[in-house]
């Protein structure tokens, strides 16, 4: 006996299917199914997690989505407004069979985003015709292609769609069996097969998971009803009225599945024959675009282009290029083109350079890119690795292979000019921002939920109020319940704030919405849907629309693109304001990549804690470290820096007492000495 389910969503169908694909995977696992598909509504954001996921338990993934067909064109928008009984699509299963179908997965959902989005991002059969090859189609649910005319009893279109679907995939198309136990699944489990029969077609049996457990129903109807602001706020929200009118749509087990279908075991065992079909590899290599070089230097590689620019940049950041410069830049660009880096230091030294020239001030450099003499020589960093002991292996390393990471910082308010150029330099079609995910932490969960309940907002208040945040992250639910302030919401008879709770804590961090990431900027060699589907995103409330990856931050990096972090940092735009102001009301130029960084009285106002707006040491615990510690030069600030973070923070108090010699500085082993005496005996850097 065994089976595999189909037709599968996880909390990446936002505010619409309760489970993550872990549990999806760890329910397969515990149930010893070999084989899983993920299939959100419309959408691939889970895919590349899902696949990665899978792979890692033992389990084949397929990958998929649940499409929604427009009636008509993708492009009209007059069907299925409010008062139009005509409905605007319908459903269809669309799993990837290979590559190829792979391919043809991430463009027809990235143009359902950006050309058919109409309440939802539908796709329509001139693009089901055009990108038909390497896929395995189903009919999918009670609202599907197939099961929705049969419902509305027009067996005659039932039978022209599935012919049409038949047509265009072959032995590729199934007609699915759903038993939710709904009036709607009876019709379409008496009549379907006929049609299956008379078409030659195959049937399979799947369920239409959303959630779990079959206890996590009325959790599931509470995460439908958050986006339902109106109902909500208005207090009229019948939890146990399921608006999925079922309880059923969970996670069954085979033995489950057998006993709901004994009536059609081929349709059961045709899953595995569907699973059979599926096999893609999402594990890629590195997809880096190609640096234009200037027409006068066609002649060169990319590799030679960049020891160029470096040796032309060395000469200037130096009076002298010793043997040891030298020696030290030849090593960098020897393991910059051994991992294949070139384009990536030319692609960002040349936005760097562009910036400036559309005067959008650049920060000088941050992370561990400041211990390249590449970078440096470049102009992607004002910081000599040099003087301060920097390893380029922090940034590169040959032993373990990553994209390179560089933050760099624009002043807020002209970053986007920097991007634009990205777009005209490169293409449109191959730049994209990048998604995030808004999670329902402990205080966003109790708020939603308590709302949907109709518990009082001054309540709901009283107990997120109380929910800490340790190191920048708001505490779980379940960590906050134990806090002495919280022990009344633990221990509470009221069965409003019962339900709050065991209801939070089953939608707490559970995907609430997507947005774009501040900083993140993804380069393809070509059109990006070659590579991760696109859709539309809106920057912010009544902001234009931006094209932005479907994929995530880590997930791009394990689909081998390029992604650029463009921060944008108030700091910078300060300073610019600030040195503008100097010029105007003294009449003085100051060149802020010129400073004297031995300048005793900028010490002293930091000794004193006067660093507010100062990057990084304007918090009030920072202030009180600088007040104790007293620094004398640029070596203690950036060691106070490092120090200050989770972890290292600890030593901090050790730090200023051997640096006033209240307490002696001590060395494991005397050969430890020469790494760790400008640090007073403490490891501060990775270096070290």
């Amino acid at each position: 006996m065994d089976f595999v389910h189909l037709h599968n969503h996880t909390h990446y169908s936002l505010l619409d299917a309760l489970c993550t694909p872990d549990e999806l995977i760890k329910a397969a696992v515990e149930d010893g199914q070999k084989a899983l598909a993920l299939t959100d509504h419309g959408v691939m954001f889970g895919c590349y997690e899902f696949y990665r996921k899978a792979k890692a338990a033992g389990i084949k993934p397929i990958i998929g989505f649940e499409a929604y067909v427009s009636n008509g064109s993708r492009f009209d928008k007059t069907a299925g407004k409010a008062k139009t009984k005509k409905k605007n699509y319908y459903h269809l299963v669309l799993l990837a069979k290979n590559q190829t179908g792979y391919q043809n997965l991430l463009k027809l959902t990235s143009l359902a985003h950006t050309e058919g989005f109409y309440y939802k991002p539908r796709i329509d059969k001139e693009l089901l015709e055009k990108y038909n090859e390497g896929i395995v189609a189903s009919s999918a649910c009670i609202a599907g292609v197939i099961s929705h005319h049969l419902i509305n009893n027009d067996y005659d279109k039932a039978y022209e769609e599935a012919k049409y679907y038949k047509d265009l995939y072959g032995d590729d198309f199934y007609i699915e069996l759903q038993s939710h136990f709904l009036t709607d699944d009876q019709i379409v489990l008496s009549e379907a097969p006929k049609i299956a029969k008379k078409l030659g077609l195959k049937t399979i049996a799947t369920n239409d998971i959303h959630y779990l457990k079959g206890d996590h129903a009325i959790a599931h109807n509470i995460l439908l009803n958050i986006k339902d602001v109106t109902a909500a706020t208005s207090g009229q929200v019948d939890i146990y009225k399921l608006r999925y009118r079922t309880p059923e749509m969970y996670f069954k087990t085979k033995e489950e599945m057998y006993k709901l279908f004994v009536d059609f075991p081929d349709a059961l065992e045709n899953t595995l024959e569907v699973a059979d079909k599926c096999n893609v590899n999402l594990d890629s290599g590195l997809h880096m675009p190609e640096f234009p070089l200037p027409k006068e230097k066609q002649h060169l590689s990319n590799s030679d282009y960049l020891e160029e620019l470096t040796f032309e940049g060395l000469k200037k950041k130096y009076k002298i290029i010793t043997d040891e410069i030298a020696d030290r830049a030849k090593f960098e660009l020897n393991v910059i083109n051994k991992m294949n880096f070139p384009s990536y230091f030319l692609i960002v030294s040349d936005f760097i350079s562009a910036a400036k020239g559309l005067g959008v001030t650049v920060g000088p450099g941050r992370g561990s890119a400041a211990g390249s003499i590449v970078a440096y020589a470049l102009g992607i960093t004002n910081i000599d690795p040099l003087p301060y002991d920097l390893l380029f292996e922090r940034f590169l390393n040959p032993d373990r292979i990553s994209m390179p990471d560089i933050d760099i910082d624009f002043n807020d308010e002209t970053r986007e000019r920097v991007i634009e150029y990205v777009r005209q330099k490169y293409g449109e079609e191959c730049v994209a921002q990048i998604i995030t995910f808004g999670k329902l932490s402990s205080r966003a969960v109790l708020t939603d939920v308590g709302r949907v309940l109709g518990v009082e907002l001054q309540k709901i208040k009283e107990i997120t109020s109380k929910i800490p945040v340790v190191q920048g992250k708001v505490a779980d639910l379940k960590d906050a319940l134990e806090l002495s302030e919280l022990k009344w919401v633990k221990n509470s008879d009221d069965p409003k704030i019962k339900e709050l709770i065991n209801y939070s804590l089953l939608l707490e961090n559970k995907f609430r919405n997507s947005g774009i990431h501040a900083a993140g900027v993804v380069i393809a060699p070509k059109d990006i849907r070659e590579f991760v589907p696109v859709f539309h995103a809106s920057k912010s409330k009544g902001g234009a629309a931006e094209i932005a990856t479907q994929y995530s931050m880590n997930e791009l990096e394990s689909a081998g693109l390029l992604k650029m972090d463009f921060l944008g940092l108030r700091t910078l735009s300060i300073i610019d304001r600030t040195l503008k102001m100097i010029r105007i009301n003294h009449g003085i130029e100051v060149n802020i990549d010129e400073i004297d960084f031995k300048n005793e009285k900028t010490y002293e106002l930091i000794s004193n804690g006067d660093t507010l707006a100062v990057f990084q040491f304007e918090s009030q615990g920072m202030q009180d470290y600088l007040r104790q510690l007293k620094p004398k030069d640029l070596e203690e600030l950036t060691a106070m820096n490092a120090l200050y973070r989770p972890g290292p923070m600890a030593n901090i108090p050790d730090f200023i007492d051997r640096k006033h010699g209240r307490k002696p500085i001590q060395y494991l082993h005397p050969l430890m000495e020469k790494s760790l005496k400008n640090t007073y005996g403490i490891i501060v850097y990775q270096e070290q």
